[in-house]
């Protein structure tokens, strides 16, 4: 590839943007020169709602690394992933049935479009944070900003 920018897409819901996406993020960057997070309208798992506000949410996480840029989009990610010329796909994977469902999602990505996906596993101790058990517990009254990004916190978690 030579001295060609390296482009790795992550895309996802994000609702909400997790310590562990933001991890998965960080790790791209080994990988890759600049990574996309594109924040996906998905009516089927329910987490239309306010995509800009999530959008800025994520940027501000990484207003410290000028190699994360952050976007909406809408359709197929990996029809997105072709418009933005990214070279590659980035999944985090957290479980046996993440990787599954993952891997189907690569399979087909890679035939319709010869994109490539690049699979990181969480870290141990954030195997267990999701987005859904985030929002379970704040829909119940805990406290979740554990599990919640700061901006610009710059965890650096490799």
């Amino acid at each position: 590839m030579g001295n060609a920018e390296r482009t790795a897409l992550f895309a996802g819901s994000f609702n909400p943007f997790t310590i562990g996406h933001e991890s998965v993020v960080r790790r791209a960057l080994c990988l890759c020169e600049r990574v996309v997070i594109a924040v996906g309208h998905n009516i089927d798992k329910g987490h239309a709602g306010d995509i800009a506000g999530r959008v800025r949410r994520i940027a501000d996480v990484f207003l410290d690394e000028p190699r994360v840029s952050v976007s909406e989009y809408t359709g197929l990610t990996v029809d997105f992933a072709r418009r933005i010329g990214a070279d590659f796909m980035v999944r985090g994977v957290r479980t046996v049935a993440d990787y599954e469902y993952e891997r189907n999602l690569a399979d087909v990505n890679l035939a319709i479009s010869g994109i490539e996906t690049v699979f990181i596993p969480a870290l141990p101790q954030l195997s267990f944070v999701s987005s859904s058990m985030v929002r379970e517990l704040q829909a119940n009254g805990h406290n979740v900003s554990q599990y919640l990004p700061s901006p610009a916190s710059g965890i650096n978690q490799l």
